[in-house]
């Protein structure tokens, strides 16, 4: 008698190869039979005629506050996800000095827009180290599986004080500690080192993120310590200026330890380097032995603008300066008055001192970049749904339309401004990079940038959009799920799951895949102290399995909570290594 069998499934298995049917038997946690007819077991689930797929293994999240309170670990626990990878882009909350409390908060939220008040009053902070960190995170259960990095801001903050947040140059014994307590945090579990090398990175007070500017020494230094540890991903966010060589230092590091080094890879106004001039240099430098990776986002990497999200093209209005602090009811009145819009209309914008102020224009004024977001709005918008070609169709002014567009549905209508990956009007450019073993599929910021975007539904966008709904260039089922399951987990050593094999982690999903649908977004106050956050749901996830546990059935928690958290890396089942 099985624990769990799964009966007459479409099994897409995560290795790329072709979809077959039949049952999936899982005993203790871990899958024990695929295809063919199993035997009975304690609880069963008809599968016939959905799809049955590993749990997607999503590498670059932000949950380091959320994950010391919050055991459903939404939203990317909605989309399918059983294991998350979290402490990305240098930012994190250990190592954690008791006076360095609120300027870490400060930092993740400057950096990641997740509201300080709503970790102030979540987090507990009943750990200074790194590995005492990871012990607070080891006593509660969760939805999902959670593993992170060693932040480089922390790091430098807790060896060098002020002086490693104003990012000043280490002595040489400042590398030295920064390097033993990231080995420290590899041996006790980390699954690697995050830093930040971007101006678009900053604190609450507008400084850059500690290690933005950091010497090839110091990286290098850093570097080796998980080289001496022997395992471990060194995980980057950068802009990748010329004169910082980025590409043969990453080439270095990696010949030199045998460890994987990976760095998002965008179109990006803050990046000098094209996209396409970044893969190749990467490919120049794996050609030479390195293990470099691109993490590739799987749609323009947008802000949803909104009243009462982070940014929306009328915050430097002087109008709405004046009700920016009011409570909504009194703000949306304001906003509903037809004097109060005119004003607003007509007035100049106020922009504020900015070293990325063409980005602030583009937010205020970019009519042309921005799209409406109606009900069925699929991320890949063309040029006439922009904002200007639908105000030159209605015969309005952009701004007026605009506005009207917020107004909808009592004042929570959408606004799409896709920043980064949208260049060229469409996503063309990803489809030869998700063929490619050097990309992972990844940004998805599960956790993060709370008022501004909802990339943690990425894996139903990816099997909804690329999988099914494109019109051209879309992806086989069996690749897309590869892409988003085996691939990221093998990136990060996680040999035990990602594949639907005997003796694989039991983690799954069974998916309705024609009901597969995101819904539309909205925006939640349901963080410690109110917190905002934008979320998105989904139909189409009959159950997602975690830990051979139904964790989700129909997209609802069931209150189990089987996930734990990763350690280090994780071998592949003998069963399957012995075949």
């Amino acid at each position: 008698m099985h624990d769990l069998v799964i009966r007459g499934g479409t099994i897409v298995d995560g290795t790329g190869n072709p979809r077959h049917v039949g049952d999936i038997a899982i005993d203790g946690g871990r899958i024990t039979a695929v295809g063919g007819t199993a035997g009975p077991g304690r609880e069963e689930i008809d599968a016939s005629g959905k799809l049955v797929t590993p749990g997607f293994v999503d590498i670059h999240t932000h949950y380091d506050g959320q994950a010391t309170w919050d055991p459903e670990m939404a939203p990317s626990s909605w989309h399918g996800v059983t294991t998350v990878v979290m402490g990305n882009c240098g930012v994190g909350f250990a190592p954690a000095k008791p006076d360095r409390h609120q300027w870490l908060i400060g930092l993740m939220e400057g950096v990641e827009d997740i509201p300080g008040t709503a970790l102030a009053e979540g987090m507990t902070w009943d750990w200074e180290t790194f590995p005492e960190y990871l012990d607070a995170l080891e006593k509660m259960p969760r939805t999902v599986d959670i593993g992170t990095h060693v932040p480089h801001g922390a790091v430098r903050a807790y060896v060098m004080g002020d002086r490693g947040a104003r990012n000043e140059p280490p002595t040489e014994t400042d590398i030295a500690q920064m390097a033993k307590i990231v080995e420290e945090g590899v041996r006790a579990g980390a699954l690697g080192f995050s830093t930040s090398r971007t101006v678009l990175h900053k604190s609450v007070d507008g400084e850059l993120v500690p290690g933005t500017t950091a010497t090839k020494e110091e990286l290098l230094g850093i570097g080796r310590a998980m080289g001496r540890v022997g395992h471990g991903v060194f995980e980057m966010a950068s802009d990748l200026k010329r004169e910082w060589n980025e590409f043969e230092w990453m080439g270095e590091l990696s010949r030199e330890t045998g460890l994987p080094v990976t760095f998002a890879a965008l179109q990006s106004i803050a990046k000098e380097l094209p996209l396409e001039e970044q893969i190749a240099t990467m490919r120049e430098e794996n050609a030479k032995g390195a293990n470099i990776v691109a993490q590739i986002a799987l749609r323009g990497n947008g802000i949803v603008m909104a009243w009462r999200g982070t940014i929306h093209p009328f915050l430097f209005k002087p109008a709405w300066t004046e009700i920016a602090e009011l409570p909504w009811e009194q703000q949306l009145a304001k906003l509903k008055d037809p004097a109060f819009k005119a004003r607003m209309l007509a007035e100049e914008h106020v922009f504020p001192e900015s070293d990325v102020v063409e980005l602030l224009w583009a937010v205020a004024m970019g009519w042309v970049l921005q799209f409406e977001m109606g009900p069925d709005f699929n991320y890949e918008p063309t040029q006439a749904e922009t904002i200007f070609a639908r105000a030159q169709a209605a015969g309005v002014d952009p701004a007026e339309y605009a506005y009207d567009q917020l107004m909808r549905d009592d004042g929570t209508g959408f606004i799409y401004f896709p920043v980064l990956n949208y260049r060229d009007g469409n996503l063309d450019f990803l489809e030869a990079l998700q063929a490619s073993d050097d990309t992972v599929n990844s940004l998805s910021d599960g956790g993060a940038h709370c008022g501004t975007i909802c990339d943690a539904a990425s894996p139903t966008f990816m099997l909804q959009y690329w999988a099914r709904d494109r019109k051209k260039g879309r992806l086989s089922v069996e690749q897309a799920v590869k892409r988003q399951c085996r691939d990221t987990a093998a990136l990060y050593g996680l040999h035990d799951r990602g594949v639907l094999a005997p003796g694989y982690l039991a983690d799954l999903n069974i998916i309705d895949f024609d009901r597969l649908k995101l819904g539309r977004p909205w925006l939640a106050f349901d963080l410690p102290a109110g917190g905002k956050r934008l979320l998105q749901k989904a139909d189409g996830y009959v159950a997602t399995i975690k830990s051979g546990v139904v964790t989700f059935r129909e997209g609802a928690p069931t209150g189990a909570v089987p996930g734990k958290l990763i350690r280090g890396p994780q071998g592949t089942p003998m069963r399957m290594a012995a075949e």
